[in-house]
């Protein structure tokens, strides 16, 4: 009787041992309302996007996708003004995809440009074995996991929080 008594104790809290997945965090707490490209599809074509970072700067300068152009958690109207010229279709990211869908939404708002959102952040990039660079433009292994709870979604690479 203690037995089942523990048991049913204890089995609620196994499922906080597990990790989550980002499909299920990102079928959570995602509208879809921002289109997903893969990883793969991006670095396909790397170069034919602009690729906004949309994490805290101190995210950034631990590591990043090549070329990516931080712009932080909230849209400036004066960058608005400016990306809304680009011709370059608009791939925005941060640690997994959840951030970067709220400023999607605020610059397709702002520009009427459509932005894309990449699926799984910069924690999918690393794990598909795609290069990172710190503040430097060097390739590094670290990536900023936004907070220690986030860090058990990186497969790959060294947790920085």
């Amino acid at each position: 009787m203690k037995f089942h008594l523990l048991l049913a104790l204890l089995l609620p809290l196994f499922g906080f041992c597990q990790k989550k997945s980002i499909d299920k965090l990102l079928e959570t707490y995602n509208t879809r309302s921002i289109p997903y490209i893969s990883v793969q599809e991006l670095k396909m074509n790397l170069e034919a996007y602009t690729i906004l970072d949309t994490r805290k700067r101190e995210e950034f300068e631990v590591s990043h996708l090549p070329s990516a152009i931080w712009v932080g958690e909230r849209p400036q109207n004066a960058f608005l003004d400016s990306i809304s010229n680009k011709k370059k279709p608009i791939v925005v990211y941060c640690t997994v995809g959840i951030r970067s869908e709220d400023f999607g939404e605020k610059l397709e708002r702002k520009t009427g440009k459509t932005a894309y959102n990449l699926y799984g952040g910069i924690f999918a990039w690393k794990d598909a074995g795609f290069k990172i660079v710190n503040a430097k433009g060097k390739s590094t292994q670290k990536v900023h996991t936004f907070s220690k709870n986030w860090e058990d979604y990186l497969s790959t690479g060294i947790a920085v929080h």
